[in-house]
């Protein structure tokens, strides 16, 4: 099972939107998918159409061992797409796991017990912080998808989401890569969007995938219902965007699966 964090440290990026239509879009092509729920808020699980009632083992279980994978999975209505759904718990969990060993590889034990064969490719839905939780992400995973907005702010936080993974390698995952950044929130009638996708295109060039996510008040409108944009609306140009976005993110796998 190939493990893919998604991360940004900064908040509003469209991190969850393109969890939750990624992993559907890969659910699409025939992957089966775990979409493990890291994220306190738990957008990415109520945008799947999982009840807080339905949450009775959560990520913060699995991460403080108070139950095992397969008792925290739910199947989701989208076929070949299972969740680990996250509660308010999580906004607890990274003080106490201070006082846990080895805190820092907490997720990467867990989905190490995953039934061999049973997915194959899990995403991480991580929280808009670098603390603890993502650290375990990252730690988890074998590579990393960075969703960054087509604004000047987003700039700044992604030198030090490059640092934090520097760091990661040399202590705890050598192996983690990064499989590409995905531009998001991209508008054509803001000539600062242009500008901003060129300077990442020109500083980290082939990492950043070819497709970007537009604005499309269809994503903005589909975690109300539950349900996520392909499903809401498969023809909206959000949903066809994660489709291609999927496509190339499986044309990636073969060259991470061997770097791993």
């Amino acid at each position: 099972m190939i493990c893919i964090a998604i991360a940004n440290q900064k908040g509003g990026v469209g991190k969850t939107t393109t969890a939750i239509n990624l992993a559907t879009g890969l659910a699409a092509t025939g992957l089966r998918v775990l979409l493990v729920d890291l994220d306190p808020q738990g957008n990415a699980s109520t945008g799947l159409g999982v009840n807080q009632a339905d949450r009775a083992q959560s990520s913060y279980d699995l991460l403080v061992g108070n139950c095992a994978l397969d008792d925290a999975v739910i199947a989701t209505r989208v076929p070949k797409l299972d969740l680990v759904a996250a509660t308010q718990d999580l906004s607890g969990a990274e003080i106490e796991l201070i006082d846990y060993e080895e805190r820092t590889h907490r997720l990467a034990h867990v989905l190490a017990e995953a039934p061999g064969g049973r997915w194959d490719i899990c995403l991480i839905d991580c929280p808009p912080s670098l603390g603890l939780l993502t650290i375990n992400a990252m730690v988890a995973a074998q590579s990393l998808l960075v969703p960054l907005q087509c604004e000047f702010f987003a700039l700044e936080g992604l030198s030090q989401l490059l640092q934090t993974v520097d760091r990661i390698r040399g202590r705890f995952n050598p192996a983690l890569s990064i499989m590409g950044v995905a531009l998001t929130m991209y508008d054509r009638r803001n000539r600062l969007t242009d500008q901003v996708a060129d300077d990442v295109r020109a500083c980290l060039g082939d990492l950043v995938f070819h497709t970007v996510i537009p604005r499309n008040v269809r994503l903005s409108e589909a975690p109300s219902h539950g349900v996520p944009a392909l499903i809401y609306d498969v023809r909206c140009s959000g949903s066809e965007a994660y489709m291609r976005l999927a496509r190339e993110l499986i044309a990636r796998l073969p060259q991470q699966e061997k770097a791993a």
